[in-house]
């Protein structure tokens, strides 16, 4: 007996890839020309798509599509480790996607896991291509949850998740004045990103309020980033005594740079991070963060995504889970 076509020889007879006609049978947004394609090679070989098959899948496959922007980044590895052991303790099994900031891997990744029937989505999503991750997610009908970043805000089909971020940017201001900083810059984050806007946002108030000139360097969220910004900040703002970073990874770069500028981390300039990564407590000296309470922060969201699953509980369109100052010794504290 013949076997029954497979959504590989339908792609195959197309010339396009698996995820290509994943998202034309889900009816997600694709050119008309390759949706045409897809159409006429599904009926060039008799494939006839299960879509009840697929439903039934999704909805009992004990996977949840776990789809993650950057895992270099030990934030969100230590954000998945912990969802993930979350889950296990549930009776579910979590299928990881590290995207790379790709939004075109992004949208393979999604497309993949949709056709293995994932129960539910959890995305930290990649920057660019928004619309066309947006319309695959719709199409999948699938419970999906944005953590961390937003594709689109205020969408009720697709809650979002995050620290408060604004709050931790006030808690960092108002920690470097209480120390007795005159000036102080924030470093790190791509210019124009919301998380960026949002993390600045608390630390621009306060200097508001205060009539405190902000220096604001933007870039890549990196240790050599960090690194580079010591030597800038020592070369052309010699006066800030101060930095706030956009995360830790950026931080313990402007830390690691210190000893050869012949500044001294803690006292000539106090440095603050912001997620409480592991390594902020083994750094020389140890870098006070804004925390993000991670493993919390991973129980409540498996605690909303199977709520969701299992018994239609929808999360709220936005919330926003709360943040600490851990004082430590890289601003004196």
């Amino acid at each position: 007996m013949k076997a029954r076509p497979t959504i590989l020889d339908v792609a195959k007879h197309a010339g396009v890839s698996k995820s290509t006609v994943s998202l034309v049978l889900q009816g997600a947004s694709v050119k008309e020309s390759t949706r045409l394609a897809v159409k006429q090679a599904m009926a060039d070989i008799g494939y006839v798509y299960n879509r009840s098959a697929a439903t039934l899948r999704s909805s009992s496959s004990g996977l949840m599509g776990l789809v993650i922007n950057d895992l270099r980044n030990p934030f969100f590895t230590e954000f998945a480790a912990q969802f993930q052991m979350e889950l296990a303790r549930q009776g579910y099994a979590t299928v990881l996607a590290n995207t790379d900031e790709d939004p075109e891997l992004q949208m393979r990744m999604i497309s993949s896991l949709a056709e293995h029937g994932v129960s539910g989505f959890i995305i930290s999503p990649s920057y660019g291509g928004e619309q066309e991750t947006l319309a695959a997610l719709h199409a999948s009908n699938t419970p999906t949850l944005q953590v961390f970043r937003s594709l689109s805000p205020e969408d009720p089909k697709l809650p979002f998740m995050a620290p408060d971020y604004l709050l931790g940017g006030r808690l960092a201001a108002e920690h470097l004045l209480e120390m007795g900083c005159k000036r102080i810059a924030f470093l790190g984050g791509l210019e124009g990103r919301a998380v960026t806007e949002e993390r600045m946002s608390g630390y621009l108030s306060v200097l508001n309020e205060k009539e405190i000139t902000p220096v604001v360097l933007t870039g890549q969220a990196t240790r050599s980033f960090g690194k580079a910004m010591a030597a800038k900040l020592q070369d052309d703002y010699p006066e800030v005594d101060g930095v706030i970073c956009f995360n830790d990874l950026v931080a313990l770069g402007v830390l690691s740079a210190c000893p050869e500028l012949g500044i001294k981390a803690g006292s000539d300039l106090r440095v603050v991070g912001f997620d409480d990564i592991e390594d902020c407590q083994d750094s020389y000296p140890p870098l006070t963060s804004i925390s993000c309470n991670i493993p919390d922060f991973a129980k409540a969201t498996a605690s909303q995504i199977l709520g969701w699953v299992k018994e239609g509980k929808t999360p709220h369109i936005t919330e926003r889970s709360p943040v600490h100052l851990i004082k430590r010794a890289s601003s004196g504290a």
